[in-house]
């Protein structure tokens, strides 16, 4: 019961924010809809479980005139259920599409805001595969959960209500008989169809609980096996190089291994059950005819008392076997709300992270120069890496950061950045300054190379007329001739390359601080030499901060400061620059 109560608190936690949203009068007035559509397909049901007594007592009676007033009845009845259905079903993918693409704004939302993405995965991303919790299990709670689930225990409550009243009714109408005698027992018709719902939830519940963790371990594998292969794709030249063609088949086919043996035990587990359904639903076919046959045979009941008996036994047995007939589904919509769960914290661990003592503080400073105190970087984990007490980089400075591979430097670029919050101390950067950081690989879109290079900008923020000269400025005439051509140009492009297309970009966005973290180290020392000079004469007002490690790179820089590796982890001090 308990796990019954807390899964239903996650179902609302999830589903309720939307009906508060900016879109929660839509969303309120299509429910309502489709709820009163649902109650009026139920009403048509009673009616029709009414008109089926009168229906079969005119056959049986040869009534003509009765028979063909039923017919027409019916044919009325049938028209608003074919509408009421119709228009049910595109209410309910209205409402469908508005929720779901609310909800994806909203995950889409949590998930990039803040870098809380990149945190996630620093501590180790407990929700895997983000990209399916957004894409497919958003869909699957909405689709093929809350709503059918609802509307069909909805409609089990109703049902169950109304028919129960009718089985009771025909229970006095038409006694039990056993052995030509009548027992008079208050609602007996209702009690064994109660009786035979309970026995077969109980077995479906005993047969299909394994049913919940395995679907939660296939979507699960499914998603890594499909991520395996994505980075197969995207590495596609490494793994040819280093011909390891034969190692990744193995991963894959271990990976797929796994899928396909979680699999086994859910089809074997899928069996047991659907055996039990599909004997449950059979017997369910003739058990009420068994149980009021006795009455008919008595005489005590008419044909058409027979059949709107069975009929509303097997409505009030429907509605109690409701969690009978959508246990698997409930399963697998059991696996989907724990991914979500899972989503939901995995990204308030990320955003407390950043926001609970002691972080790394990065804010704007009332100076023209961006100000460091008493930082002290550490890795998710706490241990110490870098550390640094008083540092000033002021308007214009050129500033070289070198140290050992490993000792922290790029680290130290990801706190300037405010995307590093673990450690303590203070970053100010002046106030309504434009920062720009290059890392060694740059990022872009698959996108036109006009917009790849203008991004994160919005398409047509910056003439698309200044680009062609950006591109051939940095050594890549050929590519201004490709500017609106739509490509993968991380796949496409060398290292090299995507190194001076970085370099445009910041040409373009024309930062007050640019951090390069190794940007041009792909590029040879002549080459380097020429995008240095090219930043000097097109940004002379713009803050420089290099990470290198080249000799060469110290004619560019008039500061340089080094990391030095202590016994926890390592200091940044200046040290006299070199000509």
């Amino acid at each position: 019961m308990r796990g019954i109560i807390a899964m239903l608190a996650t179902v609302w936690r999830i589903a309720s924010p939307y009906f508060r949203s900016d879109d929660r009068w839509a969303g309120r007035l299509l429910l309502a809809a489709i709820i009163a559509i649902e109650l009026g397909i139920v009403a048509i049901t009673v009616l029709i479980n009414q008109w089926n007594a009168r229906f079969y007592n005119a056959l049986q009676d040869r009534n003509w005139d009765s028979f063909v007033y039923e017919l027409g009845y019916f044919c009325v009845l049938a028209a608003i259920f074919i509408v009421a259905a119709v228009y049910q079903l595109y209410l309910n993918q209205w409402l469908q599409i508005r929720w779901r693409r609310w909800m994806t704004q909203a995950y889409l939302g949590h998930w990039l805001e803040g870098s809380n993405h990149y945190r996630m995965q620093l501590l180790g991303d407990a929700a895997d595969n983000p990209d399916q919790r957004i894409a497919e299990d958003i869909r699957l709670f909405i689709e093929g959960g809350i709503l059918p689930l609802g509307l069909g225990l909805l409609n089990s409550v109703v049902t169950l209500v109304s028919f129960s009243v009718i089985l009771w009714s025909l229970s006095a109408a038409a006694p039990l008989h056993v052995f030509g005698t009548a027992w008079h027992i208050p609602g007996y018709l209702f009690w064994a169809a109660l009786l035979y719902a309970i026995l077969g939830t109980a077995l479906t519940h005993w047969i299909g609980r394994p049913l919940v963790a395995l679907n939660f371990q296939q979507q699960r594998y499914e998603a890594d096996f499909r991520f395996s292969l994505v980075r197969v794709r995207e590495n596609a030249e490494q793994i040819a190089l280093l011909e390891g063609e034969k190692a990744e088949r193995d991963q894959l086919l271990g990976r797929f291994a796994r899928l396909a043996d979680n699999w086994m035990a859910i089809m074997s587990r899928t069996k047991r059950l659907t055996f039990l359904t599909a004997g449950y639903g059979q017997i369910a076919s003739v058990f009420p005819i068994v149980v009021i046959s006795p009455a008919y045979f008595a005489g005590a009941v008419q044909l058409g008392g027979l059949t709107q008996t069975a009929s509303a036994f097997s409505s009030v047995q429907g509605a109690l076997s409701f969690f009978v007939d959508a246990y698997r589904r409930l399963a697998e919509w059991s696996a989907v709300i724990e991914r979500l769960d899972g989503f939901d914290r995995s990204i308030q661990t990320a955003r407390q992270v950043a926001a609970t003592p002691p972080v790394i503080a990065v804010g704007p400073g009332d100076s023209a120069a961006v100000e460091i105190r008493d930082l002290a970087v550490k890795l998710p984990n706490g241990t110490p890496l870098v550390s640094a007490q008083e540092l000033t980089i002021a308007a214009g400075d050129k500033v070289l950061v070198t140290g050992p591979s490993g000792s922290g430097k790029s680290t130290l670029f990801r706190a300037l950045a405010g995307i590093w919050p673990f450690g303590s101390g203070v970053i100010r950067v002046p106030k309504g300054a434009k920062v720009m950081i290059l890392p060694q690989r740059p990022y872009f879109p698959i996108a036109s190379l006009t917009d790849a290079i203008a991004y994160p900008a919005e398409p047509g923020t910056y003439e698309a007329a200044d680009i062609p000269g950006l591109v051939a400025a940095v050594g890549l005439p050929a590519l201004a001739e490709r500017l609106d051509e739509e490509a993968h140009w991380n796949r496409m492009l060398s290292l090299g390359e995507q190194q001076r297309l970085g370099i445009a970009r910041a040409l373009l966005l024309k930062p007050d601080y640019l951090f390069l973290d190794e940007a041009t180290a792909s590029l040879d020392e002549a080459a380097e030499a020429a995008v240095y000079r090219l930043l000097a004469e097109r940004l002379p007002g713009t803050t420089i901060v290099s990470i290198g490690h080249r000799s060469t790179l110290h004619a560019f820089h008039g500061r340089r400061l080094n990391l030095e590796r202590q016994t926890e982890g390592a200091h940044l001090r200046e040290e006299a620059a070199t000509g």
